[in-house]
């Protein structure tokens, strides 16, 4: 019976083994390339708009960006100090779906937020949306980025309550350190 137990597990690790060695995992994307330029230490500034749940008035934020480690998700840590809500911290994940052909983000704040949006990229322009909730309203998030070398890029925020009209929400600029 011992040598019945003992084949019987040689045999079902050799199979394990096998089987997971036939199910490695796909490369990353080579669309994923593209976030490259985010990884390392950002800072930003910029004004916010009033609006719906934001009185309006100067921001600031800093962010590390690294890989995950298999390199299909780039992670963001970041701390912020929003007019009128105060600092807080966040934490977003960058990827791509090779099945809708767009970039992913989906990011968590200690304010008890929640955000996911698609981007898309058009020479230097990354464009993101999203539906955005405020007090019971839900709109349409444009987030623009405009890469203006390695190290710097714009940003605007707007929001549009039918995805066609659009009103700014915020605007600043970003810098590598």
């Amino acid at each position: 019976m011992r040598i019945s137990f003992t084949l019987f597990f040689t045999l079902l690790t050799l199979f394990a083994a096998t089987v997971l060695d036939a199910q490695t995992a796909p490369a990353p994307a080579p669309e994923l390339k593209k976030l490259d330029f985010l990884v390392g230490d950002w800072t930003a500034t910029g004004t916010a708009n009033p609006g719906p749940g934001m009185p309006g008035g100067k921001f600031s934020s800093s962010s590390h960006f690294e890989w995950m480690e298999g390199n299909y998700f780039l992670v963001s840590h970041g701390d912020f100090d929003l007019p009128g809500m105060g600092r807080g911290k966040e934490i977003a994940v960058f990827g791509y779906d090779p099945d809708r052909k767009a970039y992913t983000y989906n990011a968590f704040n200690s304010m008890g937020q929640a955000e996911s949006a698609t981007g898309k990229i058009d020479g230097d322009t990354w464009t993101w949306l999203s539906e955005e909730h405020f007090g019971g309203m839900s709109m349409k998030g444009r987030f623009t980025m405009k890469v203006l070398s390695p190290t710097s890029y714009t940003m605007k925020f707007e929001l549009s309550p039918d995805g066609t009209s659009w009103n700014p929400g915020m605007e600043g600029k970003a810098t590598k350190k």
